[in-house]
């Protein structure tokens, strides 16, 4: 998720085309709808207990319609803080690396996912496996067959009856929801180009890289985050890639690091040229290491007949012919980070009480997560023209060093 610009609010990050399920509406009996034979409360379990993870759980607890049961994390502080706070026997608090699977062993309905984007794929195939409805953060994974794996788990979660759903803010917003479907209507003509942009302030961690220390401190690590490329920067490649509506056929860039960042190995900037279907151009610069750098995630695509201009923060409109002008509510939009996810924990809640197995995040969550992969791909491999298919037969895997810790 993108950071939050109130840091009294949360913490700084603690702890394909055509994929994914395209099945139709499906009512199932209420005896069957997991969480709901007697009631509509679902009872979750979190795996992830860091900032993210933490703050999200009261957004859970305010909609009214989910019991937090059970949490797993890394780290015993971690899953004591939230344990505690929520009043967690101390038999369901599980750590080490496999903590997830003895909390998917215990009784529960679904399970929100917020651990490091690496282990993403992994646990969602496994809450599926375990026949568990899915709440999973972006990015959904780091690399192409991670991707690749989300994409079948959505499929399987279908099969299976089962709700999977990918957390992202913009993507739950009204006056983006809006914008998008009047673009997609032509509101704006023929679409000629654009940019994506997402600067940031990030601060350093100082210490010592012990194998604990390099996962509380994932975020900095581009084998469990992605870089911050696919880690960060996917919400302003995201709003690209679903207002124009496909994926990009190829890209070429650059990145690089200037010895800025005194921890990790994640790049301090990436600047991407990405060439869309109908040779629509969008430019994307993304970076990390500049003090005082704005607080803004925007996206704005010009076209024949108008402009589409949004940022995460503080606006969504179309300026043009007189018939396509749309302003979105903005004061909405300062609150995003929050409202947006809210909008998400109570449309999964609807879907589980429904019986809605569709699945519709899935698919475009899998193809802006593959340009991010795309983006970096890009910055590491700089000059090179990187297409679409080598992204998606891409085997790379990223692989972080994870000895020396608890299994």
């Amino acid at each position: 998720m993108p950071s939050n610009h109130k840091r009294s609010q949360i913490g700084r990050r603690q702890f394909l085309a055509g994929a994914g399920a395209a099945a139709a509406f499906t009512i199932i009996k209420p005896s069957l709808v997991r969480g709901s034979q007697a009631n509509s409360t679902i009872e979750i379990g979190l795996v992830g207990c860091g900032g993210r993870g933490s703050w999200l759980i009261p957004l859970f607890q305010k909609h009214g319609g989910y019991k937090l049961v059970a949490c797993a994390d890394y780290y015993q502080d971690q899953v004591d803080k939230v344990g505690e706070k929520h009043g967690i026997p101390a038999d369901r608090r599980y750590t080490a690396l496999s903590a997830y699977k003895r909390l998917l062993d215990s009784k529960l309905d679904a399970v929100v996912i917020e651990s490091p984007p690496y282990f993403h794929p992994e646990q969602a195939a496994a809450g599926v496996a375990a026949g568990k409805h899915v709440y999973l953060a972006k990015p959904i994974a780091v690399d192409t067959p991670g991707c690749l794996s989300v994409s079948e788990s959505g499929k399987k979660a279908t099969e299976e009856k089962l709700v999977f759903l990918v957390d992202f803010q913009t993507r739950a917003n009204a006056a983006f929801r809006e914008a998008a479907k009047r673009v997609h209507a032509g509101a704006i003509g023929k679409l000629v180009t654009g940019y994506a942009n997402y600067p940031w302030d990030n601060g350093a961690f100082p210490g010592p890289e012990t194998p604990e220390d390099r996962l509380r401190r994932w975020y900095c690590i581009r084998e469990l985050s992605g870089d911050f490329v696919v880690e960060q920067n996917i919400h302003a490649l995201d709003v690209a890639t679903w207002l124009i509506n496909a994926p990009p056929v190829k890209a070429i860039g650059a990145g690089g690091s200037k010895g800025l960042r005194k921890y990790g190995n994640v790049f301090d900037w990436f600047s991407v040229l990405f060439t869309f279907p109908n040779d629509v151009v969008i430019s994307y610069v993304g970076n990390q290491c500049t003090p005082g750098a704005p607080t803004e995630i925007p996206c704005r695509i010009y076209g024949s007949k108008g402009t589409v201009d949004t940022d995460y923060f503080t606006h969504v409109a179309i300026k043009g012919l007189p018939e396509a002008v749309y302003e979105g509510d903005s004061w909405k939009l300062s609150a995003l980070y929050g409202t947006g996810t809210e909008v998400n924990i109570k449309e999964f809640h609807e879907a589980v009480m429904k019986g809605d197995c569709s699945n519709p995040t899935v698919a475009p969550s899998v193809q802006s997560n593959l340009t991010g992969v795309m983006g970096r791909m890009c910055g590491y491999q700089s000059g090179e023209v990187i297409t679409w298919e080598q992204v998606v037969n891409s085997k790379d895997r990223m692989e972080p060093d994870l000895k020396g810790l608890k299994a």
